[in-house]
Protein backbone atom coordinates (compact mmCIF):
# COMPACT_ATOMS: atom_id res chain seq x y z
CA UNK A 1 0.00 0.00 0.00
CA UNK A 2 1.38 3.36 -1.23
CA UNK A 3 0.96 6.13 1.50
CA UNK A 4 -0.48 9.08 -0.52
CA UNK A 5 1.37 12.26 -1.15
CA UNK A 6 0.20 16.08 0.31
CA UNK A 7 -2.40 17.30 -1.90
CA UNK A 8 -3.93 13.47 -2.96
CA UNK A 9 -6.48 12.28 -2.17
CA UNK A 10 -6.42 9.38 0.46
CA UNK A 11 -9.52 7.28 -1.01
CA UNK A 12 -12.65 8.04 -3.46
CA UNK A 13 -15.13 8.57 0.23
CA UNK A 14 -14.84 10.57 3.11
CA UNK A 15 -16.24 14.33 3.59
CA UNK A 16 -12.23 15.19 3.40
CA UNK A 17 -11.32 13.57 -0.23
CA UNK A 18 -8.52 15.68 -0.29
CA UNK A 19 -6.73 14.82 3.06
CA UNK A 20 -5.13 17.31 5.28
CA UNK A 21 -3.72 19.33 2.47
CA UNK A 22 -6.82 18.79 0.43
CA UNK A 23 -7.95 22.75 1.09
CA UNK A 24 -6.68 25.14 -1.55
CA UNK A 25 -3.58 26.46 -0.65
CA UNK A 26 -2.74 24.01 2.06
CA UNK A 27 0.18 22.38 0.34
CA UNK A 28 2.06 25.52 -0.47
CA UNK A 29 1.74 26.45 2.59
CA UNK A 30 2.94 23.37 4.03
CA UNK A 31 5.91 23.41 1.95
CA UNK A 32 6.84 27.08 2.45
CA UNK A 33 6.82 25.82 5.88
CA UNK A 34 9.06 23.07 5.91
CA UNK A 35 11.58 25.59 4.32
CA UNK A 36 11.47 28.22 6.44
CA UNK A 37 13.92 27.12 9.31
CA UNK A 38 11.87 28.67 12.00
CA UNK A 39 9.65 26.24 11.52
CA UNK A 40 12.54 22.95 12.16
CA UNK A 41 11.16 20.55 14.78
CA UNK A 42 13.17 21.05 18.49
CA UNK A 43 15.15 17.52 19.32
CA UNK A 44 12.29 15.38 20.19
CA UNK A 45 10.42 16.31 17.02
CA UNK A 46 9.46 14.44 13.75
CA UNK A 47 11.09 15.37 10.21
CA UNK A 48 9.56 11.93 9.06
CA UNK A 49 7.78 12.42 5.86
CA UNK A 50 4.94 9.91 7.06
CA UNK A 51 4.44 11.99 10.16
CA UNK A 52 1.08 12.72 10.87
CA UNK A 53 -0.12 15.15 13.56
CA UNK A 54 -3.77 14.01 13.22
CA UNK A 55 -2.59 10.23 14.40
CA UNK A 56 -1.33 11.69 17.98
CA UNK A 57 -4.95 11.30 20.14
CA UNK A 58 -5.32 13.61 22.53
CA UNK A 59 -4.80 13.34 26.23
CA UNK A 60 -7.26 12.42 28.74
CA UNK A 61 -7.17 15.12 31.43
CA UNK A 62 -8.77 13.44 34.26
CA UNK A 63 -5.54 10.44 34.01
CA UNK A 64 -2.97 11.37 36.12
CA UNK A 65 0.41 12.84 34.38
CA UNK A 66 2.71 9.74 35.99
CA UNK A 67 0.35 7.34 34.64
CA UNK A 68 -0.29 8.15 31.16
CA UNK A 69 1.28 6.64 28.75
CA UNK A 70 2.82 9.22 25.92
CA UNK A 71 1.00 7.30 23.19
CA UNK A 72 -1.64 4.57 22.68
CA UNK A 73 -0.74 0.93 22.11
CA UNK A 74 -2.27 1.31 18.45
CA UNK A 75 0.33 4.48 17.71
CA UNK A 76 3.23 2.00 19.13
CA UNK A 77 1.97 -0.88 17.62
CA UNK A 78 2.29 1.11 14.14
CA UNK A 79 5.95 1.97 15.08
CA UNK A 80 7.13 -1.60 16.13
CA UNK A 81 7.58 -2.77 12.72
CA UNK A 82 7.85 -0.07 9.93
CA UNK A 83 9.02 -1.77 7.51
CA UNK A 84 6.15 -4.21 7.28
CA UNK A 85 3.43 -2.34 6.06
CA UNK A 86 0.18 -2.65 8.29
CA UNK A 87 -2.52 -5.56 6.80
CA UNK A 88 -6.27 -5.26 7.89
CA UNK A 89 -7.16 -3.55 11.22
CA UNK A 90 -4.03 -1.82 11.83
CA UNK A 91 -4.57 0.69 9.50
CA UNK A 92 -7.74 1.84 11.51
CA UNK A 93 -5.63 1.75 14.72
CA UNK A 94 -3.87 4.82 13.12
CA UNK A 95 -0.64 3.13 12.33
CA UNK A 96 1.48 5.08 9.19
CA UNK A 97 0.52 4.21 5.73
CA UNK A 98 3.81 4.68 4.84
CA UNK A 99 7.27 2.70 4.20
CA UNK A 100 9.62 3.16 7.69
CA UNK A 101 13.55 3.99 6.19
CA UNK A 102 15.57 4.05 8.74
CA UNK A 103 18.46 5.82 7.10
CA UNK A 104 16.32 8.54 6.22
CA UNK A 105 15.49 9.29 9.13
CA UNK A 106 18.77 8.97 10.58
CA UNK A 107 19.86 12.36 7.58
CA UNK A 108 17.04 13.79 8.85
CA UNK A 109 18.00 14.11 12.35
CA UNK A 110 22.11 14.11 12.31
CA UNK A 111 22.83 15.23 8.97
CA UNK A 112 24.36 14.05 5.98
CA UNK A 113 27.79 14.03 6.80
CA UNK A 114 28.23 11.03 9.03
CA UNK A 115 28.82 7.82 7.09
CA UNK A 116 26.80 4.57 7.68
CA UNK A 117 28.93 2.38 9.76
CA UNK A 118 28.71 -0.16 6.98
CA UNK A 119 30.66 2.21 4.82
CA UNK A 120 33.54 3.01 7.71
CA UNK A 121 33.58 -1.03 7.65
CA UNK A 122 33.94 -1.13 4.42
CA UNK A 123 36.89 1.87 4.27
CA UNK A 124 38.85 0.03 6.79
CA UNK A 125 38.55 -3.20 4.68
CA UNK A 126 40.05 -1.18 2.02
CA UNK A 127 43.07 0.52 3.53
CA UNK A 128 44.35 -2.76 5.75
CA UNK A 129 42.89 -1.11 9.41
CA UNK A 130 41.30 -3.36 11.31
CA UNK A 131 37.61 -3.00 12.37
CA UNK A 132 36.31 -2.83 15.58
CA UNK A 133 32.48 -5.42 16.23
CA UNK A 134 29.49 -3.64 16.00
CA UNK A 135 27.24 -4.88 18.93
CA UNK A 136 23.78 -5.32 18.29
CA UNK A 137 21.87 -2.58 19.30
CA UNK A 138 19.64 -3.38 22.78
CA UNK A 139 16.60 -2.37 23.05
CA UNK A 140 15.36 -0.28 25.45
CA UNK A 141 11.94 0.41 26.92
CA UNK A 142 10.80 3.93 27.03
CA UNK A 143 10.03 5.30 29.94
CA UNK A 144 6.55 6.61 30.49
CA UNK A 145 5.87 10.52 29.22
CA UNK A 146 8.86 9.93 26.72
CA UNK A 147 8.77 9.96 23.55
CA UNK A 148 8.91 7.65 21.00
CA UNK A 149 12.39 8.81 19.68
CA UNK A 150 14.35 8.51 23.24
CA UNK A 151 13.01 4.30 23.27
CA UNK A 152 14.01 3.24 19.64
CA UNK A 153 15.20 5.81 17.19
CA UNK A 154 18.28 7.40 19.14
CA UNK A 155 19.64 4.16 20.30
CA UNK A 156 20.21 2.86 17.10
CA UNK A 157 22.44 5.97 15.87
CA UNK A 158 24.27 5.70 18.88
CA UNK A 159 25.81 2.20 18.29
CA UNK A 160 26.39 3.30 14.39
CA UNK A 161 28.52 5.54 15.43
CA UNK A 162 30.63 3.76 18.55
CA UNK A 163 30.97 1.25 15.60
CA UNK A 164 32.35 3.89 13.31
CA UNK A 165 35.37 4.10 15.47
CA UNK A 166 38.06 1.85 14.41
CA UNK A 167 39.96 -0.02 16.65
CA UNK A 168 43.32 1.57 17.31
CA UNK A 169 46.56 0.03 15.39
CA UNK A 170 49.05 -2.08 16.93
CA UNK A 171 52.11 0.34 18.15
CA UNK A 172 54.34 0.50 15.67
CA UNK A 173 58.17 -0.76 16.69
CA UNK A 174 60.47 2.09 17.44
CA UNK A 175 63.31 2.55 14.99
CA UNK A 176 66.49 1.69 15.92
CA UNK A 177 69.49 3.68 15.09
CA UNK A 178 70.09 1.84 11.86
CA UNK A 179 66.72 1.07 10.98
CA UNK A 180 64.91 2.73 8.04
CA UNK A 181 61.33 3.93 8.31
CA UNK A 182 58.73 1.62 6.92
CA UNK A 183 57.36 2.37 3.51
CA UNK A 184 54.92 3.61 2.62
CA UNK A 185 51.39 1.29 2.45
CA UNK A 186 50.82 1.50 -1.67
CA UNK A 187 47.16 2.72 -2.31
CA UNK A 188 44.70 0.48 -3.72
CA UNK A 189 43.54 -2.55 -2.60
CA UNK A 190 45.01 -5.91 -0.96
CA UNK A 191 45.87 -7.36 -4.48
CA UNK A 192 48.06 -3.87 -5.50
CA UNK A 193 49.98 -4.05 -1.83
CA UNK A 194 51.19 -7.55 -2.05
CA UNK A 195 52.26 -6.88 -6.02
CA UNK A 196 54.03 -3.66 -4.92
CA UNK A 197 55.60 -5.15 -1.72
CA UNK A 198 56.67 -8.05 -3.91
CA UNK A 199 58.28 -5.64 -6.22
CA UNK A 200 60.22 -3.72 -3.63
CA UNK A 201 61.80 -6.98 -2.93
CA UNK A 202 63.39 -7.66 -6.33
CA UNK A 203 66.09 -6.54 -7.73
CA UNK A 204 66.62 -5.82 -11.70
CA UNK A 205 69.83 -7.46 -12.54
CA UNK A 206 72.29 -4.78 -13.82
CA UNK A 207 70.46 -2.32 -12.49
CA UNK A 208 72.27 -0.08 -9.04
CA UNK A 209 70.03 1.74 -6.89
CA UNK A 210 71.18 5.17 -7.78
CA UNK A 211 69.99 4.06 -11.79
CA UNK A 212 66.58 2.83 -10.40
CA UNK A 213 66.60 6.12 -8.43
CA UNK A 214 67.97 8.11 -11.41
CA UNK A 215 65.22 9.28 -13.52
CA UNK A 216 65.02 8.43 -17.45
CA UNK A 217 66.78 11.12 -19.32
CA UNK A 218 64.16 12.45 -22.23
CA UNK A 219 65.47 12.09 -26.21
CA UNK A 220 67.01 14.37 -27.48
CA UNK A 221 65.80 16.82 -30.77
CA UNK A 222 68.89 16.39 -33.50
CA UNK A 223 69.26 20.45 -33.13
CA UNK A 224 70.02 19.30 -29.52
CA UNK A 225 72.19 16.44 -30.65
CA UNK A 226 74.01 18.59 -32.76
CA UNK A 227 74.80 21.25 -30.13
CA UNK A 228 75.89 18.75 -27.57
CA UNK A 229 78.56 16.81 -30.48
CA UNK A 230 79.84 20.58 -31.10
CA UNK A 231 79.87 21.30 -27.38
CA UNK A 232 82.17 18.23 -27.26
CA UNK A 233 84.54 19.22 -29.45
CA UNK A 234 87.85 20.12 -28.57
CA UNK A 235 88.18 24.28 -29.09
CA UNK A 236 91.33 25.53 -31.06
CA UNK A 237 92.62 26.64 -27.62
CA UNK A 238 92.37 23.66 -26.74
CA UNK A 239 94.33 21.66 -29.44
CA UNK A 240 96.91 24.37 -29.33
CA UNK A 241 97.49 23.99 -25.42
CA UNK A 242 97.53 20.37 -25.85
CA UNK A 243 100.14 20.38 -28.76
CA UNK A 244 102.36 22.70 -27.28
CA UNK A 245 102.41 20.14 -24.24
CA UNK A 246 103.05 17.60 -26.41
CA UNK A 247 106.36 19.61 -27.68
CA UNK A 248 107.84 20.59 -24.34
CA UNK A 249 107.02 16.94 -23.13
CA UNK A 250 109.35 15.81 -26.44
CA UNK A 251 112.14 18.44 -25.27
CA UNK A 252 111.80 17.55 -21.80
CA UNK A 253 112.53 13.77 -22.95
CA UNK A 254 115.08 14.79 -25.74
CA UNK A 255 116.82 16.97 -23.25
CA UNK A 256 117.19 14.04 -20.83
CA UNK A 257 118.11 11.43 -23.38
CA UNK A 258 120.82 14.13 -24.21
CA UNK A 259 122.14 14.94 -20.69
CA UNK A 260 122.10 10.90 -20.12
CA UNK A 261 124.18 10.67 -23.07
CA UNK A 262 126.61 13.25 -22.46
CA UNK A 263 127.26 11.87 -18.37
CA UNK A 264 126.82 8.45 -19.23
CA UNK A 265 127.18 7.41 -22.38
CA UNK A 266 130.39 9.62 -23.52
CA UNK A 267 132.41 8.48 -20.82
CA UNK A 268 131.76 5.06 -21.70
CA UNK A 269 132.66 5.28 -25.39
CA UNK A 270 135.76 7.61 -24.38
CA UNK A 271 137.10 4.81 -22.62
CA UNK A 272 136.92 2.56 -25.23
CA UNK A 273 139.00 4.95 -27.32
CA UNK A 274 141.61 6.03 -25.13
CA UNK A 275 141.94 2.49 -24.19
CA UNK A 276 142.63 1.39 -27.87
CA UNK A 277 144.74 3.90 -28.21
CA UNK A 278 147.03 3.47 -24.52
CA UNK A 279 147.54 -0.76 -26.20
CA UNK A 280 148.33 1.01 -29.37
CA UNK A 281 151.18 3.23 -27.94
CA UNK A 282 152.13 0.55 -26.34
CA UNK A 283 152.41 -1.93 -28.89
CA UNK A 284 154.35 0.16 -30.94
CA UNK A 285 156.90 0.87 -28.54
CA UNK A 286 157.72 -2.76 -27.72
CA UNK A 287 157.69 -3.11 -31.59
CA UNK A 288 160.06 -0.15 -31.55
CA UNK A 289 158.38 1.07 -35.14
CA UNK A 290 158.50 4.52 -34.03
CA UNK A 291 161.08 6.61 -32.85
CA UNK A 292 160.85 9.78 -30.88
CA UNK A 293 160.63 13.03 -33.00
CA UNK A 294 157.67 15.47 -34.48
CA UNK A 295 153.95 14.26 -34.30
CA UNK A 296 150.94 14.74 -36.02
CA UNK A 297 148.08 16.14 -34.74
CA UNK A 298 146.10 13.70 -33.04
CA UNK A 299 148.41 11.22 -32.83
CA UNK A 300 149.23 9.62 -29.22
CA UNK A 301 153.10 9.82 -27.73
CA UNK A 302 152.78 9.30 -24.74
CA UNK A 303 150.68 7.81 -21.30
CA UNK A 304 150.11 9.86 -18.18
CA UNK A 305 149.59 8.06 -14.21
CA UNK A 306 148.35 9.82 -11.60
CA UNK A 307 148.27 7.12 -8.93
CA UNK A 308 146.55 9.01 -6.28
CA UNK A 309 143.62 9.37 -8.97
CA UNK A 310 143.43 5.98 -10.59
CA UNK A 311 143.96 7.63 -14.07
CA UNK A 312 146.16 6.42 -16.72
CA UNK A 313 145.52 8.03 -20.22
CA UNK A 314 146.97 8.63 -23.85
CA UNK A 315 148.96 12.30 -24.45
CA UNK A 316 148.14 13.33 -27.95
CA UNK A 317 149.35 16.17 -29.99
CA UNK A 318 147.36 19.19 -30.08
CA UNK A 319 144.05 20.45 -28.24
CA UNK A 320 141.57 19.87 -30.44
CA UNK A 321 138.28 19.22 -29.18
CA UNK A 322 136.72 16.28 -31.76
CA UNK A 323 140.05 14.65 -32.88
CA UNK A 324 141.70 14.47 -29.13
CA UNK A 325 139.83 15.60 -25.99
CA UNK A 326 136.66 13.95 -26.79
CA UNK A 327 138.21 10.51 -27.31
CA UNK A 328 139.03 10.80 -23.47
CA UNK A 329 142.87 11.68 -24.14
CA UNK A 330 144.77 14.18 -23.13
CA UNK A 331 145.75 17.22 -25.61
CA UNK A 332 149.53 18.30 -25.54
CA UNK A 333 149.66 22.61 -26.43
CA UNK A 334 152.13 22.06 -29.36
CA UNK A 335 151.05 24.40 -31.64
CA UNK A 336 151.34 28.34 -32.79
CA UNK A 337 151.15 30.73 -29.90
CA UNK A 338 150.50 28.10 -27.53
CA UNK A 339 153.61 25.21 -28.09
CA UNK A 340 155.08 24.29 -24.94
CA UNK A 341 158.11 22.12 -24.00
CA UNK A 342 158.37 18.23 -23.99
CA UNK A 343 158.74 16.18 -21.26
CA UNK A 344 162.91 15.04 -22.80
CA UNK A 345 163.13 18.57 -23.31
CA UNK A 346 166.48 20.29 -20.64
CA UNK A 347 164.09 22.98 -19.64
CA UNK A 348 160.93 24.35 -20.61
CA UNK A 349 156.96 23.69 -19.29
CA UNK A 350 155.04 20.73 -20.56
CA UNK A 351 151.51 21.94 -20.70
CA UNK A 352 148.28 19.97 -21.30
CA UNK A 353 144.47 19.49 -20.84
CA UNK A 354 141.98 17.47 -20.26
CA UNK A 355 138.25 17.23 -20.28
CA UNK A 356 137.06 17.33 -16.22
CA UNK A 357 133.87 16.36 -16.67
CA UNK A 358 132.10 14.12 -19.96
CA UNK A 359 134.24 12.68 -22.49
CA UNK A 360 135.90 10.26 -20.20
CA UNK A 361 136.71 13.29 -17.34
CA UNK A 362 140.48 12.32 -17.51
CA UNK A 363 140.99 15.42 -15.30
CA UNK A 364 137.87 15.61 -12.85
CA UNK A 365 139.36 15.63 -9.36
CA UNK A 366 143.17 16.89 -10.31
CA UNK A 367 141.96 19.61 -7.90
CA UNK A 368 142.41 16.66 -4.90
CA UNK A 369 145.89 16.88 -5.68
CA UNK A 370 147.86 17.75 -3.06
CA UNK A 371 151.44 19.27 -3.00
CA UNK A 372 154.24 16.45 -3.40
CA UNK A 373 151.81 13.73 -4.96
CA UNK A 374 153.35 12.55 -8.21
CA UNK A 375 152.67 12.39 -11.97
CA UNK A 376 154.20 10.18 -14.46
CA UNK A 377 154.17 11.03 -17.65
CA UNK A 378 155.66 7.76 -19.51
CA UNK A 379 157.18 8.07 -23.13
CA UNK A 380 159.13 5.50 -25.73
CA UNK A 381 162.65 5.58 -23.60
CA UNK A 382 161.47 6.69 -20.24
CA UNK A 383 158.99 7.84 -17.49
CA UNK A 384 159.48 11.08 -16.23
CA UNK A 385 158.33 12.11 -12.83
CA UNK A 386 156.77 15.36 -11.11
CA UNK A 387 155.69 16.23 -8.19
CA UNK A 388 152.53 18.35 -7.62
CA UNK A 389 153.71 22.07 -6.60
CA UNK A 390 151.01 24.65 -6.81
CA UNK A 391 146.94 24.78 -7.50
CA UNK A 392 145.18 27.84 -9.29
CA UNK A 393 141.50 27.15 -8.82
CA UNK A 394 139.98 29.29 -11.01
CA UNK A 395 141.34 31.89 -13.95
CA UNK A 396 140.02 33.04 -16.88
CA UNK A 397 140.35 31.06 -20.58
CA UNK A 398 142.13 33.85 -22.17
CA UNK A 399 145.26 33.98 -19.62
CA UNK A 400 147.68 32.05 -21.49
CA UNK A 401 150.39 33.00 -18.89
CA UNK A 402 149.98 29.88 -17.23
CA UNK A 403 151.32 27.82 -19.56
CA UNK A 404 154.25 29.93 -20.10
CA UNK A 405 157.72 28.63 -19.53
CA UNK A 406 158.15 30.05 -15.88
CA UNK A 407 154.41 29.89 -15.72
CA UNK A 408 153.09 33.03 -13.87
CA UNK A 409 151.14 32.35 -10.53
CA UNK A 410 152.79 28.81 -10.07
CA UNK A 411 155.49 30.16 -7.43
CA UNK A 412 158.55 29.03 -10.15
CA UNK A 413 160.78 32.25 -10.21
CA UNK A 414 163.56 30.44 -12.52
CA UNK A 415 163.66 28.38 -15.67
CA UNK A 416 163.37 24.96 -14.95
CA UNK A 417 161.57 21.44 -16.18
CA UNK A 418 158.15 21.64 -14.86
CA UNK A 419 154.04 20.27 -15.79
CA UNK A 420 150.84 22.00 -16.14
CA UNK A 421 147.56 20.24 -16.52
CA UNK A 422 144.85 22.18 -17.23
CA UNK A 423 140.92 21.99 -17.39
CA UNK A 424 137.42 23.54 -17.37
CA UNK A 425 135.17 24.74 -13.96
CA UNK A 426 133.23 24.79 -11.87
CA UNK A 427 132.21 21.40 -13.16
CA UNK A 428 129.79 20.69 -16.14
CA UNK A 429 130.38 24.20 -17.53
CA UNK A 430 133.50 25.86 -19.57
CA UNK A 431 133.27 29.29 -17.83
CA UNK A 432 136.76 29.20 -16.00
CA UNK A 433 139.83 27.29 -15.52
CA UNK A 434 141.50 25.41 -13.53
CA UNK A 435 145.29 25.24 -13.45
CA UNK A 436 147.25 22.56 -11.30
CA UNK A 437 151.40 22.90 -11.19
CA UNK A 438 154.08 20.11 -11.04
CA UNK A 439 158.02 20.25 -10.99
CA UNK A 440 160.10 17.87 -12.03
CA UNK A 441 161.92 15.49 -9.96
CA UNK A 442 162.86 11.59 -11.78
CA UNK A 443 163.75 10.98 -14.90
CA UNK A 444 164.39 6.98 -15.61
CA UNK A 445 164.92 5.51 -18.63
CA UNK A 446 162.57 2.25 -19.36
CA UNK A 447 165.50 -0.09 -19.52
CA UNK A 448 165.64 0.97 -15.62
CA UNK A 449 162.37 -0.45 -15.16
CA UNK A 450 159.15 1.72 -13.75
CA UNK A 451 159.70 4.19 -11.01
CA UNK A 452 158.56 3.67 -7.53
CA UNK A 453 155.62 5.69 -8.06
CA UNK A 454 154.13 3.12 -10.00
CA UNK A 455 155.54 0.04 -8.59
CA UNK A 456 154.00 0.59 -4.79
Amino acid sequence: MTAGRPGQAAGPEGPDAHGAYGTDGAFVAAVDGLADPLNDPLPGGHTSPWFRSENIPAVDPAVPHGMQSAYPASYEAGYADCQTPPQGPQQAQGAPNEWYDPAGYQRDWYGPQEPSARMAAADQVAQGAPVAPVPPAEESTPAPGAPPDAAGLHAEPRTEVLARIPAEPEPEAELGPTSSPAPAPAPGGRAERRRAAKGRGRRRPGASPEQKAAPAAAPMSRVEARRAARAAKDSPAVIASRAVGEVFITLGVLMLLFVTYQLWWTNIRADQIAGKETNRIQDEWANGDRKPGVFAPGEGFAIMHIPKLDVVAPIAEGIDKEKVLDRGMIGHYGEGRLKTAMPSDKQGNFSVAGHRNTHGEPFRYINKLNPGDPIVVETRDAYYTYEMASILPQTSPSNISVIEPIPVGSGFTKPGRYLTLTTCTPEFTSTYRLIVWGKMVDERPRSEGKPDALVG
